[in-house]
């Protein structure tokens, strides 16, 4: 469901229990392409639509730009998730996170580190597209 204040909260709840599922099972330390697949597999299970890696183009003026960026997964048609498999989430990671939603005007991100020791780590960013303000929550 769709709301203004929390926008996408269920499948964002949806996500995050195949994310928790993976770190339950898979535990941390693991490269990033395991959490990947992982995830993809946990996803398909659950009925949850999502594809992976799928590049999206820069356009500058309407022309469209030699970079592509690619984002780990687009789930739901609209929540952009990037994983991480590092000791601590950086500034860099939310940066990379706030361009893929910019470029793709998606309103929800959700960064998951499957690298941090005894749980995920994890955040919600919100991006108004209007004022490009980002909220970062954990809720």
């Amino acid at each position: 469901m769709n709301t203004d204040t929390q926008p996408f909260k269920e499948e964002g709840y949806r996500l995050m229990g195949a994310a928790f599922e993976v770190y339950n099972q898979q535990g941390y330390g693991l490269g990033e392409e395991i959490y990947q697949e992982s995830l993809e597999i946990e996803l398909g299970l659950r009925g949850i639509p999502f594809v992976p890696k799928q590049g999206v183009q820069a356009f500058y003026k309407g022309r469209p730009l030699k970079k592509c960026y690619i984002p780990d997964l687009i789930v739901f048609g609209e929540i952009i998730a990037e994983l991480k498999a590092v000791s601590q989430l950086l500034p860099e990671h939310h940066a990379q996170l706030i361009n893929y939603l910019r470029l793709t005007r998606k309103p929800i991100g959700y960064l998951l580190n499957f690298g941090h020791k005894d749980t995920l780590e994890w955040e919600r960013l919100i991006v108004s597209h209007h004022s490009l303000s980002v909220k970062i929550s954990e809720d």
